[in-house]
């Protein structure tokens, strides 16, 4: 598989192949400049932690929930699976999450600590198995699953049909803002292959809908 990071050599051969291959996505290219996808190492189990914490909230709202339960059980700048395993279940919810989300972070807090779940296994999976392994964990769904492979392992080729920023950028650049169907999207994101995943980050910036991971 794949490094969890990109080089910045990579990065430009990524960046020469969608200039090439969409004229669209070469002046986002321009606009915006480099894309930090894969830019440095990140965490396995703190990616996962911050992408449950930020489900269906505003960056701004995230960023302060973060800091609150990081504070809540000592996590310092990176949370830990022990930091989740002992910890009483109020203090998170006084920390704002919500009662889905605290039971989520302990669950899967478990299942990393006692080996259920192994990020070095995951990383050896193709997008698809990896997308399952962490669907099945609590409070994982698709969306959360693809982000995680765009941030955590820089999975160079995803493209997240279900994120609204992407949606709405696909439809705003290439249809005039007329909402294209899913079949239309994806005929427009295969152009992009194989770093769907770099367009979609270009996307991202042009809609300043970036997900909040990390």
């Amino acid at each position: 598989m794949a490094s969890s990071t990109i080089t910045a050599a990579e990065m430009m051969e990524a960046e020469r192949h969608l200039s090439r291959r969409c004229k669209i996505m070469k002046g986002l290219i321009k606009a915006h400049g480099p894309c930090t996808i894969g830019r440095s190492r990140r965490d396995p189990f703190h990616v996962l932690c911050t992408s449950i914490i930020s489900q269906q909230l505003s960056v701004k709202a995230a960023d302060t929930i973060q800091a609150r339960v990081a504070t809540a059980v000592l996590a310092g700048a990176k949370f830990m699976p022990t930091h989740f395993i002992e910890v009483e279940f109020e203090l998170l919810r006084s920390a704002g999450l919500s009662n889905a989300k605290a039971k989520w972070l302990i669950a899967i807090a478990q299942k990393v600590h006692s080996g259920e779940f192994s990020f070095e296994k995951l990383r050896k999976l193709d997008d698809e198995a990896a997308i399952e392994a962490l669907d099945a964990l609590p409070g994982i769904g698709r969306w959360t699953a693809e982000m995680y492979l765009m941030f955590a392992l820089a999975r160079r080729d995803l493209f997240a049909l279900d994120d609204v920023g992407l949606r709405n950028g696909v439809n705003r650049l290439f249809n005039d803002g007329a909402k294209l169907d899913d079949e239309a999207t994806l005929a427009i994101a295969e152009r992009w292959r194989p770093y769907r995943s770099i367009a979609s980050w270009y996307l991202w910036r042009a809609m300043e809908a970036a997900p909040k991971v990390g």
